[in-house]
């Protein structure tokens, strides 16, 4: 019994010390040689997201949604990866006609390709960006 407790005691100890490194990032209070390094930005240069957007438009919308005044954000680094990520936005008529007003739309660009596109949700930061016509 007492070898079952010390097994235990042992198993719980080295878990605390293992998850105390996954603390040691690039902010925390440690030496610099202690610190996880922080990513890179990437190497390549910011994509052209106004001629992208222009010469794919329905990439970004359903063309039957008849898209007018299209408006960019500047591209931004993504948090994650080697990509970037611009807003787009625009006028958009529903399939029956009515308008929806506009509708706001996250993209992801990698090595100069459009890989998705997303409506905008409210934890996003597409509202404070400035936006320029295509």
């Amino acid at each position: 019994m007492k070898q079952a407790i010390a097994h235990a005691v042992l198993m719980a100890g080295a878990a605390l010390l293992l998850a105390g490194c996954g603390f040691a990032d690039s902010h925390a209070p440690l030496p610099d040689f202690m610190r996880a390094r922080a990513s890179e930005p990437p190497s390549e240069p910011p994509p052209d997201v106004k001629q992208m957007v222009r010469s794919h438009l329905d990439s970004v919308f359903v063309a039957s949604s008849a898209p007018r005044d299209v408006r960019v954000s500047r591209p931004r680094h993504q948090i994650e990866g080697l990509g970037w990520t611009a807003c787009v936005r625009a006028e958009l008529t529903s399939a029956t006609g009515k308008p929806l007003g506009t509708q706001t739309y996250r993209i992801t660009i990698e090595d100069g390709v459009m890989l998705d596109r997303r409506h905008v949700e409210a934890d996003d930061n597409c509202g404070s960006e400035s936006y320029e016509p295509i």
